[in-house]
């Protein structure tokens, strides 16, 4: 098994990447398997940088709020901001905290340094405004949307005024209170106040897909899609929080699912203007069907890469992480008869290997799914081969 491995295994660079598909994705994912650690994100680093000075990628977007991801893009286009400040406003889930991170923006920063416009490099967030235990205030982004469109737009057609805007909104801490997630009674999301917003944020996107021509015309294209990102943000937020107050046993199923949803049409947009580099969890960017256990319960939803693939279809590309060891969590060498056992066997620390060619290989093997001591740890599912591009493959991976 490992000989048949090996004999399809290619360093991880740009140029055996783009051999894996027919033609460059125009959306290319690299997924990893857990987060917090930083050895795939230095090689996502290496891989990513590749791709955009030798294959004309201009966009990299990661698994992080998108709103704050606009301080990031600032930083690394026109070098606004302190490089600190950014890392740590511009970046959620703690990732700005990460060296990693550091150094993609910096180096983002100096590739742009003195580029035209038209020719930089773009970052992204496209998460959106979340955290694992409470969700963000649809306030700003209301409130931005609000503003760019009175300020362009003929005010008899705007649907309310600033101030009804902020009366409804109320303070923030009714909206960011992290009980809701686990007790749909302390939401606010259901509330008369919240229905009403929900309203007004559909009226004011419509009216800004309306004024398009206008709005493009006297600003500019890029001003516009910073508006299309607040106007999901804010309508993406309010669908969230209604659902966190929603009673019902799939709650929880709920609410992942609509993260993916706001995930891909961040992503979709994100593809309208170029191709893009996409790096987050394997879980958001598999083109099947993705689960985890939380609360006690079994929650099952679309990936965004599963809902971004039936619109994209062949310019989608997936490339999953795997790793053999990550001894300082527990997870020591993986048994042979599991994918990552294959892999494993291999000289290199690490590889790329063709999925298809993998799976072949291991035909008569039947390898079973890899578990894991380490909850924060997702093995690859064998059975997903077939919808995997390519499988990057960290032998050892150390800690931090």
């Amino acid at each position: 098994m490992a000989n048949d491995i090996k004999d399809i295994a290619h360093a991880v660079e740009a140029a055996s990447v783009l051999r894996l598909f027919a033609s460059p994705p125009r959306m290319l994912t690299l997924g990893e398997p857990t987060h917090g650690v930083d050895a795939p994100l230095r090689l996502r680093n290496a891989l990513f940088r590749q791709l955009v000075e030798q294959e004309g990628y201009r966009t990299i977007a990661v698994e992080s709020d998108c709103v704050a991801g606009l301080l990031v893009d600032d930083y690394v286009t026109t070098g606004s901001g302190a490089l600190d400040d950014v890392l740590e406003r511009g970046f959620s889930h703690g990732f700005g905290a990460s060296p990693a991170s550091r150094e993609l923006v910096c180096w983002m920063r100096a590739f742009n340094d003195g580029r035209p416009a038209s020719d930089q490099v773009r970052f992204a967030g496209f998460d959106g405004p979340l955290e694992m235990a409470w969700a963000a205030s649809p306030r700003e982004t209301l409130t931005a949307l609000h503003r760019t469109l009175t300020s362009r737009v003929d005010p008899g057609l705007i649907p309310c005024t600033a101030e009804t805007l902020d009366r409804l909104l109320g303070p923030d801490d009714r909206w960011t209170d992290s009980a809701a997630m686990w007790d749909p009674s302390a939401s606010f999301g259901r509330s008369a106040e919240a229905a009403e917003l929900r309203l007004l944020a559909d009226d004011l996107g419509a009216l800004l897909h309306a004024w398009a021509p206008h709005l493009v015309a006297e600003t500019s294209r890029d001003a516009f899609d910073r508006a299309r990102l607040w106007a999901r943000a804010a309508s993406g937020l309010l669908r969230y929080h209604h659902g966190m107050a929603d009673a019902a046993p799939s709650r929880l199923a709920r609410l992942t699912g609509l993260r993916d949803q706001m995930m891909a049409d961040n992503l979709l947009a994100l593809a309208e203007r170029g191709p893009v580099l996409v790096h987050a969890h394997n879980s958001h960017l598999q083109r099947d069907i993705s689960s985890m256990r939380m609360g006690g319960q079994r929650l099952e939803w679309w990936s965004a890469g599963a809902i971004v693939h039936t619109s994209l279809g062949e310019e989608y590309g997936f490339l999953a992480t795997a790793f053999g060891t990550m001894r300082h969590q527990g997870v020591g060498a993986p048994p042979p008869d599991t994918l990552e056992g294959a892999l494993y066997a291999l000289p290199a620390e690490t590889w790329l290997v063709d999925a298809s060619e993998a799976a072949a290989a291991l035909t008569t093997t039947d390898p079973v799914r890899r578990t894991s001591p380490y909850f924060g740890y997702a093995p690859l599912d064998p059975a997903q081969l077939a919808r995997i591009d390519g499988i990057v493959f960290m032998k050892d991976v150390p800690e931090d």
